[in-house]
C-alpha cells in the first residue's frame, strides 16, 4: 500500500441532471415504501429539457396490484416529481417543475422475477440479482470516509445551503466539485487542486460580479478544508470553462444511476456495478452495499485496521450469499480471515444474517428513508432516527468480544 501519493475525487450537486434524475427514483422509492413496507421497485429517470420520463417494475399494495393503477396513484406519482425539481430549486425556463412535460412508463414487475425474490414455503426471500457489492471505510475523516470525497460533498453542500437559504443568491442549482489532496504516510496533508464549476445567474461569468462569485467558492473552500489543507501551491479552477447559465437537464440529460463513484468512496474504493437510487432493498446492489459499509465502518470504528474493504456476492432467487471477503489494506490488528469469522458471527446475531430479509430487516430498510441518501453520498452521513442506519457504529464491541 502506497503512502505518499496525490488523490483526487469529485462530487455533483443535487441539481446536476443525473442527481435529479436519482431524487426523483428515490422518491418514487419512498412513496411506495409509505404505502407498503413491502413494495417491490426497480424505477430509472431520465430528464432533460422540460421533460422527465419514468420507467421500470413495480409492484405496491394500494398503488398497483393485480396489473392496474389505484385510484389517484397516478396524480400521486406527478405530484412526487414535481415536488422533488421543486425542492432542488429548478424553476427556469429550460426545466421548470411546473410545466416540465412528465411521462410515466412504470409497470407491474415480471412474475418471473418476483418467484425468484419473494419468500414462498419453505423458501426464504432471494436476492433480487446476482452480483458483487463492496463497502468500505477509512480513518481519513471523522466520518471515517476517504477526505477527497468528503470534503468534495461537503463543499457542495455549502453551496446548496447557501443557496438555499439566500446568503449566496446568484448560485443555480448545477454544481461540481472535484478535490485532490497530497498523502504523506498514508495521511492528507494539502490540497493541490479544488475544481468547482457552479451553475450561476447571468452576468456572473464577467468583472465584479465574476470576482465575487470566485472569492466565495475559494472562502467555501478555505472554510470547509482543514486548517493548513490550502496553501499559495492549491490552485483553485473555478468554472474554467467560463460561463455555466445553462445547466441541470436542460445544459445535459440526466439518468438515474450514472454517478455511483460519487454516491460511494469517490474511487478510493472497489464498486461492484450496481447504482442504488430507484431500488427496494430486496435489491442486493443497494441493500448489501449498505450493509458491507455497515461492517466496514464498525471494523475501522472498533480500531481494528485503519481501512477496510468488504465484499459480498449474491445470485438472484438464492437468500444466502456466496461469499464473504475482507480486505485490511495491511493495517488490520488482526487477521482477515479471523475478521470473516468474527463478521459472520457478529451479523448473524445483530441483523439476522447476511440475506436479503436478514439485511432490510435488522437494518430497517423498508422505509422511505431513500430521497435523503440521493445527492452528497449514501455514505459518511450522520445517523438520525430512521435515516442512514448503515452509519451507526453500535457493533464495535460485538466484534471485539467475537474476536476474543
Amino acid at each position: 500500500m502506497r503512502t505518499d501519493y496525490v488523490f483526487t475525487s469529485e462530487s455533483v450537486s443535487e441539481g446536476h441532471p443525473d442527481k435529479v434524475s436519482d431524487q426523483i427514483s428515490d422518491a418514487i422509492v419512498d412513496l411506495f415504501l409509505s404505502k407498503d413496507p413491502e413494495a417491490r421497485v426497480a424505477c430509472e429517470t431520465l430528464t432533460t429539457t422540460q421533460l422527465v420520463v419514468l420507467a421500470g417494475e413495480i409492484r405496491c399494495k394500494g398503488v398497483y396490484e393485480n396489473d392496474a393503477w389505484a385510484p389517484g396513484a397516478l396524480e400521486e406519482i406527478e405530484q412526487t416529481v414535481r415536488d422533488v425539481v421543486k425542492k432542488i430549486g429548478y424553476a427556469q425556463d429550460g426545466f421548470h417543475w411546473e410545466t416540465l412535460e412528465f411521462i410515466n412508463r412504470l409497470h407491474g414487475q415480471s412474475a418471473h422475477i418476483a418467484q425468484g425474490v419473494d419468500a414462498a414455503g419453505n423458501k426464504d426471500e432471494g436476492a433480487g440479482d446476482q452480483g458483487i457489492m463492496f463497502g468500505f471505510a477509512c480513518d481519513e475523516t471523522p466520518d471515517l470516509m476517504p477526505a477527497t470525497l468528503d470534503y468534495s460533498h461537503k463543499i457542495l453542500q455549502r453551496l446548496s445551503e447557501d443557496r438555499h437559504s439566500g446568503k449566496a443568491p446568484f448560485l443555480e442549482p448545477d454544481a461540481k466539485s472535484q478535490v485532490t489532496l497530497r498523502f504523506k504516510n498514508g495521511e492528507p496533508v494539502a490540497a493541490t487542486a479544488v475544481v468547482v464549476s457552479t451553475q450561476h445567474q447571468e452576468g456572473y461569468d464577467e468583472g465584479e460580479k465574476e470576482n465575487e462569485l470566485k472569492s466565495y467558492v475559494r472562502k467555501v473552500v478555505t472554510e470547509i478544508l482543514p486548517e493548513g489543507f490550502v496553501t499559495d501551491e492549491t490552485k483553485f479552477h473555478i468554472n474554467p470553462t467560463g460561463s455555466f447559465v445553462i445547466g441541470g437537464p436542460d445544459g445535459d440529460a440526466g439518468l438515474t444511476g450514472r454517478k455511483i463513484i460519487v454516491d460511494t468512496y469517490g474511487g478510493a474504493a472497489p464498486h461492484g456495478g450496481g447504482a442504488f437510487s430507484g431500488k427496494d432493498p430486496t435489491k442486493v446492489d443497494r441493500s448489501a452495499a449498505y450493509v458491507t459499509r455497515y461492517l466496514a465502518k464498525n471494523v475501522v470504528a472498533a480500531g481494528l485496521a485503519k481501512r477496510c474493504t468488504i465484499q459480498v456476492s449474491y445470485a438472484i432467487g438464492v437468500s444466502e450469499p456466496l461469499s464473504l471477503y475482507v480486505d485490511l489494506h495491511g493495517t488490520g490488528t488482526v487477521s482477515e480471515e479471523a475478521l470473516e469469522a468474527a463478521l459472520t458471527k457478529v451479523a448473524a446475531e445483530k441483523l439476522g444474517g447476511l440475506t436479503p430479509r436478514g439485511i432490510r430487516v435488522g437494518l430497517g430498510l423498508n422505509k422511505p428513508i431513500y430521497f435523503q441518501c440521493a445527492a452528497y453520498g449514501h455514505f459518511g452521513r450522520k445517523p438520525e432516527g430512521d435515516l442512514f442506519p448503515w452509519e451507526r457504529t453500535d457493533l464495535v464491541d460485538d466484534l471485539k468480544a467475537a474476536l476474543g
